[in-house]
C-alpha cells in the first residue's frame, strides 16, 4: 500500500504496567486512522518515569501490541534516550522568559490561602515563585543542569488567554489560560522534563501530524498549544477519544489486570473477539461518539449474553 508522507501519527504507551482494553482503543484506533491515510504510525515508549517504568513492562507492550494488532512503520523511539533534545528546547524557553524556577512543594501549593482548584486535577498554582527575584535564568537553568542541582521550571501562561482548538473527535474545545489552568511544570527536579514539554519535542521532532489519545489529555491540548506558540511552531491536529470504564463507571487503569491484554493472551482469546465484544471497530467507535459518552468495557459482553439466553 502507497503511503502518504503528509500523515504521521503515533501512539506512545508508558511501560509501567501491562496494556488494558482502553489502551488497546486508543492505539488500534491510531493504527486505523494511519492505515486509512496511508501514513506512518510512529511507536514513541514514554518511559521518562524512571521509577515505574520497567523492561519487562516495555516487553510485554510489544508483544501485546503485535497480538492486538496495532502495527507500527517507524521505532520504537524511548524519551529515556532523547534528553539532550529536551534539554535543548528548554534552554529557548528559558532564554525566551518562558518559564521560572519554582521551589514550591505540593503541599506548599495546596496550602496557599484561597487555592482555586484546576479540575480534576488539584489546585491552580497560585504563582508563589512568580513573584520571586531570580537573576539571570539562564544562567541559573545552565548551572542547575551542569552541576546536577534539581528545581522545578514552571511555563508562565498568559493570564485570561483564551486558547481555542478544533477536536477531530469532539469539535470546537476552549481553555482559558489562568483559569481552567496555570502555570505548570515542564521541567521536573530530578533533572527531568514533565510530560507536557517532552510530548511537545518528540511530536515536532517527529513530525507527528494528527495525535490520537484519550479525553483525559484534552485539557493538557491547551497547555501544549501554549508550548508550540512560544517555539513558534506549528501543532498537529488532535483526536481525543472517549474513555473506556468498567462496570461501576471506574475508568480503566493498569489496576485493571482483568481487563489487561495480557490477561486475555493468556485465556487464549483471539485479539479479533476481543475487538468484536467490546466494541473495539470503527462502527463502535462511530456509535460512541454518537451517544456521546463512555461505554463501559463490558457493555458489549452484556449485550451478548442477554440476547443468547
Amino acid at each position: 500500500m502507497k503511503r502518504e508522507a503528509a500523515y504521521r501519527g503515533r501512539m506512545a504507551p508508558t511501560p509501567s504496567g501491562f496494556l488494558h482494553l482502553g489502551h488497546a482503543r486508543t492505539f488500534w484506533y491510531a493504527a486505523q486512522r494511519a492505515r486509512q491515510r496511508r501514513g506512518t504510525l510512529v511507536l514513541r515508549v514514554e518511559d521518562l518515569d524512571l521509577d515505574r517504568s520497567r523492561p519487562e513492562y516495555r516487553n510485554a507492550m510489544l508483544e501485546d501490541l503485535r497480538w492486538f494488532e496495532c502495527l507500527w512503520d517507524e521505532g520504537p523511539y524511548h524519551q529515556s534516550e532523547r534528553l539532550p533534545a529536551y534539554r535543548s528546547a528548554m534552554a529557548r524557553l528559558v532564554d525566551r522568559g518562558w518559564v521560572y524556577p519554582c521551589r514550591c512543594s505540593r503541599k506548599d501549593i495546596r496550602q496557599a490561602a484561597q487555592a482555586p482548584h484546576e479540575g480534576d486535577e488539584g489546585v491552580l498554582y497560585p504563582g508563589t515563585c512568580l513573584r520571586r527575584p531570580i537573576g539571570d535564568p539562564l544562567e541559573l537553568w545552565r548551572s542547575a543542569a551542569s552541576e546536577g542541582r534539581g528545581t522545578n521550571w514552571r511555563f508562565r501562561v498568559p493570564e485570561g488567554r483564551r486558547i481555542d482548538f478544533f477536536d477531530v473527535g469532539r469539535g470546537r474545545q476552549s481553555w482559558v489560560a489562568g483559569s481552567d489552568f496555570g502555570d505548570f511544570v515542564v521541567w521536573r527536579q530530578e533533572g527531568l522534563p514533565a510530560y507536557q514539554l517532552a510530548v511537545v519535542v518528540d511530536d515536532r521532532e517527529m513530525g507527528i501530524t494528527e495525535v490520537v489519545r484519550g479525553e483525559d489529555l484534552l485539557i493538557s491540548t491547551g497547555r501544549q498549544l501554549l508550548l508550540y506558540e512560544a517555539f513558534g511552531w506549528t501543532p498537529p491536529e488532535f483526536f481525543h477519544l472517549p474513555l473506556m470504564r468498567d462496570e461501576q463507571g471506574v475508568r480503566l487503569s493498569k489496576r485493571h489486570q482483568s481487563l489487561t491484554l495480557r490477561r486475555f493472551r493468556r485465556r487464549g482469546v483471539a485479539a479479533e473477539q476481543v475487538r468484536r465484544e467490546h466494541g473495539i471497530d470503527l462502527p463502535g467507535l462511530a456509535k460512541l461518539f454518537a451517544a456521546g459518552g463512555d461505554q463501559p468495557a463490558s457493555q458489549n459482553r452484556q449485550r451478548r449474553r442477554t440476547s443468547s439466553t
